[in-house]
């Protein structure tokens, strides 16, 4: 049974990265966490990878990183769960007071994570906005329209709300209720549960190796439908948050 308190605790920041069969990735990643850590603005910081039900070996490659390196740690799924269920495992296994989210593709990067925290102020959230992005035409159109879909729908105002690169105040992120397809309204969220989110311009590099996880029919689809969920939830929506209490 997991401790009431875990290693997470020691730390700041927490950086959550989910990963699925992204065995190409995973030397990458523990070369450039390993050097960004130290410097970190929210040092000290530590990395939670999120194991979401890969079957390519890159779930071992992780473990041996993990054992190089005493400020890295993992959790495994027991089941693929989909990129809202693994960030939500991993954010509720984190105890740091602050908790980031980075893809495992490498196409941000983690110094930049810098720029989120120095303009997070009193916000609760500090959300990237992926700047010159290197994807193709046909990604970068359906995430054009399905991010303006959302912000019709939810009026948050959000400029590019699946930005795998945030920060978050690990009592709302705990709290967020990311139910499948749910990421990609963590700034609707946010604000539903009574936050505030600031956006900074970070950097967006082409995908070098591994497969993406998501098409035409799971970008456009999914959101559309998901909106509807999201303005259902927000009405119904109540908040635990205590003013007080002599527990």
């Amino acid at each position: 049974m997991l401790q009431n308190r875990n290693k997470t605790a020691d730390y700041k920041l927490t950086i959550v990265i989910p990963f699925k069969d992204e065995r190409d990735n995973i030397a990458a990643l523990e070369e450039r966490l390993t050097a960004y850590l130290p410097v970190c603005h929210a040092a000290p910081a530590c990395v939670l990878f999120v194991n979401d039900g890969s079957a390519d070996g890159g779930d071992a490659l992780v473990r041996e990183a993990c054992l190089r390196h005493p400020d890295f740690f993992y959790a495994d799924l027991e089941r693929n769960n989909g990129l809202s269920g693994a960030l939500k495992a991993g954010f509720n296994l984190c105890q740091s007071e602050l908790v980031g989210y980075l893809d495992a593709d490498l196409q941000t990067a983690p110094e930049d994570f810098d720029l989120l925290l120095d303009a997070m102020g009193p916000h609760e959230l500090s959300q990237g906005i992926r700047a010159g992005r290197k994807d193709g035409i046909v990604k970068r159109i359906s995430s054009k329209i399905a991010n303006g879909w959302r912000r019709m729908m939810t009026g948050d105002g959000a400029t590019d709300t699946c930005c795998p690169l945030k920060v978050i105040r690990t009592e709302y992120a705990r709290e967020l209720p990311l139910f499948k397809g749910m990421h990609r309204f963590i700034p609707a969220l946010i604000l539903m549960m009574g936050g505030t989110y600031c956006q900074t311009p970070v950097r967006h590099f082409p995908r070098t190796a591994g497969k993406a996880k998501y098409h035409l029919g799971n970008r456009l689809a999914g959101p559309f439908f998901d909106c509807f969920a999201y303005r259902w939830m927000r009405r119904r929506y109540t908040s635990n948050r205590l003013k007080d209490t002599n527990l």
